[in-house]
């Protein structure tokens, strides 16, 4: 995909003064723990290991940039850590918790937030206060309704309408839609979302 066909890793930050510094444009994906965040970026990418796919919930404590094009270009896609996990000690979920708030909230060179539910899951309470804190930048929204593969057209079609509803009334302006890495579903619908963001905010440092 032309998007993403020159995504390189950057660099993984552990707390928000090893970041690198906000001057490029970044959209980031966000996610409970094993919805299908690393693998949907591994699909968008079409690379395999690109993001990491851990089998233990909760693994992945990094967040992680990646570049989109060629050097210079300064378009990042940003890889959060999954959050809801209960296992995780409570010392490194209050971590998180202050990590992710406060860099959605704050990084001004964050475009867009991608976020990603399993379809069978939508809507968590988590995943309501993902979008709680991101409202106030006023940026746009993106949900990715992984696995649909698991449920059939009709029930598919039901929970993205559901969602939709939903989002209209929580985060008006966010769009959904269904996605499967397993059967590369809505690639080019979530490209092409991603895409826009990039441009939009490209025309808008420009006239700054």
């Amino acid at each position: 995909m032309a998007l993403f066909q020159h995504v390189k890793f950057f660099i993984s930050a552990h707390d928000l003064r090893d970041l690198p510094p906000s001057s490029g444009m970044e959209v980031a994906f966000a996610g409970r723990s094993n919805a299908g965040k690393s693998s949907a970026i591994n699909t968008l990418a079409n690379r395999t290991r690109l993001a990491f796919v851990s089998k233990t919930p909760g693994r992945t404590q990094l967040i992680n940039f990646f570049r989109l094009g060629e050097e210079g270009e300064d378009r990042y896609l940003v890889d959060l850590p999954g959050y809801g996990y209960a296992a995780v000690p409570e010392k490194i979920r209050l971590h998180w918790r202050g990590v992710l708030s406060t860099y959605l909230q704050t990084r001004s060179s964050l475009r867009g937030l991608v976020l990603i539910m399993d379809i069978r899951r939508p809507l968590t309470d988590l995943d309501r206060q993902m979008l709680s804190w991101f409202q106030y930048t006023g940026n746009p929204v993106h949900v990715l309704l992984t696995k649909a593969d698991k449920l059939n057209r009709q029930q598919a079609q039901a929970v993205l309408r559901t969602v939709k509803k939903e989002l209209a009334e929580i985060y008006p302006g966010a769009t959904a839609q269904l996605f499967s890495s397993s059967k590369h579903q809505g690639m080019e619908e979530a490209e092409r979302v991603i895409g826009k963001w990039f441009e939009l905010a490209g025309e808008d440092q420009t006239q700054d």
